[in-house]
């Protein structure tokens, strides 16, 4: 199995499934997260402590609620996601989320607060004065954007919850990994974990790499 065509069919569903997660993410997170620094309203901190601590959702628990939602007697169960890949999607998307928007709003509450007063001063409109604060936060931002993904790439209990670990439709590395442990097959296990970290790297690599040529 190691490195054949199910394998590299394995790492592309991971890379697809994570990626959208992550950008369905950045388009929730980067409005809210701005929203919530930026907004003042009642109930702002309360809503805060709620990002907080979905930053730390275990991933199993967040499978749970999703499975209860998209299972044939949930509320969603009509739709048929249950064991798509769309559903790991879902799961995914609900664990990066609050690590994006948390992340999204703490890079915009360290900004100096003057700055806005400076912009709006120069006549910007608040769409250009958020998109100014956005590129002036741009390397925490592209921060939260490598959190949100390691998030999801590493992820394995919803995933198998939601996704029931599938061949050819729904499994992917993280899940693949747990199968060959329990079969005892440690050696493709190992295979497998070492190209997850790879990959891995390779994004993150990729992301830090843009992030500091805006930082010089």
């Amino acid at each position: 199995m190691i490195f054949d065509a199910e394998v590299f069919q394995i790492t592309i569903l991971s890379l697809q499934i994570s990626a959208l997660a992550t950008g369905i993410s950045l388009l929730i997170g980067l409005p809210l997260g701005t929203m919530l620094a930026l907004g003042k309203f009642w109930g702002r901190s309360f809503f805060l402590s709620i990002v907080n601590t979905g930053m730390g959702l275990p991933p199993v628990v967040v499978g749970l609620f999703v499975a209860m939602m998209l299972w044939r007697s949930g509320p969603f169960g009509d739709l048929h996601l249950i064991y798509t890949p769309m559903a790991i999607i879902i799961a995914q998307t609900v664990i990066s989320a609050p690590v994006v928007i948390g992340l999204t709003a703490a890079a915009l509450q360290s900004l100096d607060p003057r700055l806005q007063l400076q912009l709006y001063g120069l006549g910007a409109s608040r769409l250009q004065m958020i998109w100014a604060l956005w590129r002036e936060a741009r390397l925490p931002l592209l921060a939260a954007l490598m959190a949100g993904f390691g998030s999801v790439i590493s992820e394995v209990g919803a995933s198998m919850m939601v996704g029931g670990n599938i061949r050819h439709q729904t499994r992917v590395l993280t899940t693949a990994i747990v199968l060959e442990t329990g079969k005892g097959n440690f050696d493709i296990a190992i295979a497998l974990g070492v190209l997850l970290l790879t990959i891995t790297f390779l994004v993150n690599w990729a992301l830090t790499w843009i992030q500091q040529k805006g930082a010089r």
